[in-house]
């Protein structure tokens, strides 16, 4: 299996960054499909797994839907096609990262835990249907998929670090405000997954809630995306007062403006009975606000980039200049020698 993956040229490292780039597009893409099989009351379209349909006295199990699952059959069908879409680009970008030279470690750990949470989303998926879309499953699906999201959004950012220990680039209080910033993040997510399994578009007209008020935690979602807001006004500037790098203060103030975007829409939606194209956006905008926290936690620290194998037989500009001079004296020394060898 090594000599088979370390046959044929290596890849480039903008090659590795695009596939890692597909993979969260794709990740972040799978959501929003998952959110339209939601939407239209698709989420038993096919109402058995691994199967679409299951074996029954007149009919034997199928893959694929037949015509009387209708559209709801077609549009949960086609959501799970694209799950080997999805395997396709993870199993691509860990090919990449697993024969780029020098090797990274940092990238075949990312690329592997990639490749192998597809499939175990897909089981996760899976189990949900068959428990007919228990809501705290579907909960943990979504959640998962966030989680993929973001370890996307870690190898986009690692292909142009090392390996080495990681420089912090701010303040230990500003990064302090940063984690803190992330953690909420998550907790502002998951509180959101919790209102969507006690409110409507359960993804079947027959699919039990949760048994939680949606007023009780629309509200604590509410007051979570408060605060949320409140620490990344914060995060923005504790790192403008602090010197943090450019690139930092920017994450910040784009974290802060997905955030306010879909805050903006989550109260739309809710003032509006919770209309289905608005829902389907404010699930892609939790995507986008992942992408952005996750995108500032790691500019808290940076490591220097890898060098291309090539680069490692190149010496820099200063090192070909002090090489000159040393061949140059050299080249004085055997002189003098030749003229008097007693020198």
């Amino acid at each position: 299996m090594s000599t088979l993956v370390d046959a044929g040229p290596r890849p480039a490292r903008t090659a590795v960054g695009r596939l890692a780039l597909a993979s969260l597009v794709a990740n972040i893409l799978i959501v929003v499909t998952g959110g339209a099989v939601r939407l239209t009351g698709s989420g038993l379209g096919c109402p058995t797994w691994p199967e679409c349909t299951g074996t029954t006295a007149d009919r034997p199990g199928s893959f694929v839907p037949h015509g009387e699952l209708g559209a709801h059959g077609v549009i949960e069908f086609g959501n799970r096609l694209l799950t080997f879409v999805l395997v396709a680009v993870a199993v691509a970008t860990l090919f990449a990262v697993w024969r780029t030279r020098p090797a990274r470690r940092s990238l075949r750990r990312l690329g592997l835990l990639l490749a192998l949470g597809i499939p175990a989303q897909a089981v996760v998926g899976g189990v949900t249907v068959l428990t007919d879309l228990n809501p705290w499953l579907v909960a943990l699906h979504l959640m998962l998929s966030m989680v993929l999201i973001s370890l996307a959004v870690v190898l986009v950012h690692r292909v142009d670090e090392g390996d080495g220990p990681a420089r912090p680039t701010m303040s230990p209080a500003a990064v302090w405000l940063v984690r803190t910033t992330f953690a909420l993040t998550w907790m502002v997510l998951y509180v959101g997954t919790v209102v969507t399994g006690s409110g409507p578009h359960a993804g079947d007209a027959d699919v039990p809630r949760n048994g939680l008020d949606p007023a009780v935690t629309s509200q604590l979602h509410a007051s979570l995306v408060f605060l949320l807001i409140g620490l990344t006004v914060g995060a923005v500037f504790a790192l403008r007062a602090t010197g943090a790098p450019r690139d930092a203060v920017m994450a910040a103030q784009v974290l802060l403006g997905v955030e306010l975007a879909q805050g903006l829409v989550g109260f739309v939606q809710y003032a509006t009975n919770l209309p289905v194209v608005l829902v389907g956006l404010h699930l892609l905008g939790a995507t986008l606000v992942v992408v952005a926290a996750t995108r500032l936690l790691l500019l808290t620290a940076t490591a220097a980039r890898p060098r291309e194998r090539d680069e490692w037989r190149k010496p820099s500009p200063s090192c070909r200049v002090a090489q000159t001079v040393v061949n140059q004296e050299v080249r004085a020394t055997r002189l003098r020698h030749s003229v008097d060898p007693w020198q």
